[in-house]
């Protein structure tokens, strides 16, 4: 276990406090209790079956933003369930309205910061799948030693997969697409799908903020790595 504790350790995401809309505050109060997951570090491992009332392969997704890309994810994959972790609430409350609009049962969300909850609410060796799409890229180079995709915390990520499992992430930060590159191919545990910078896959589904990200000029990176 990490020697940091949730009170020390560095953040990997910007924090910016956003104005709920009052759509966002009903789908907090109505669809909390549905799709969220009340969760501390001294609550211990999460036990998947019980939080989702079946036994299934699980997915991770750190930083669901506005749940588009999971919520579509999910529908397409019902046989396996999805736990999304967001810091935004109106991020949060946009996750559970599509949630409910498709009618899912495979999605659950946890509100709060990654780090603890991998450090200590997951099994080791017990995901299917981690997703980390477009992480915050904190652009400046003081600031690198924040990006979530880093060797300490891919062996963490690496630790709570199965032996199959795959590590899947992507950026339309070049810089932050080869440090990630980088830092997945050099952990022993890990292998590259695609030896390199891997397509697209088609169930990840091109979202709002990838299309802007495009017309900007910037081109996306997706790696997908799996653990050996």
């Amino acid at each position: 276990m990490p020697e940091q504790t949730e009170h020390r350790h560095i953040l990997t995401f910007n924090f910016r406090q956003g104005r709920n809309k009052p759509r966002h505050d009903e789908a907090m109060a109505r669809l909390w209790p549905r799709y969220g997951v009340e969760w501390e570090p001294e609550d211990g491992e999460i036990d998947p079956a019980a939080l989702f009332g079946r036994e299934a392969p699980l997915v991770l997704e750190i930083g669901s933003g506005n749940g588009e890309a999971a919520a579509a994810m999910a529908d397409a994959d019902r046989d396996r369930d999805l736990l999304a972790v967001e810091v935004y609430p109106q991020g949060i409350a946009d996750l559970m309205a599509r949630a409910e609009e498709r009618g899912l049962d495979n999605v659950r969300v946890y509100k709060g910061d990654a780090l603890p909850l991998l450090w200590h609410g997951i099994a080791p060796g017990s995901l299917d799948e981690i997703r980390v799409y477009f992480p915050d890229p904190w652009p400046k180079k003081r600031h690198h030693k924040r990006r979530i995709i880093q060797p300490a915390h891919v062996a963490t990520m690496r630790g709570l997969l199965r032996s199959g499992g795959v590590l899947h992430c992507a950026t339309d930060i070049a810089d932050y697409a080869e440090q990630m590159l980088e830092v997945l191919t050099t952990d022993e545990g890990l292998e590259n799908t695609a030896g390199g910078y891997a397509p697209r896959p088609e169930h990840r589904p091109v979202t709002k903020f990838e299309r802007r990200g495009t017309a900007a000029g910037r081109e996306i990176f997706d790696l997908v790595f799996r653990r050996r």
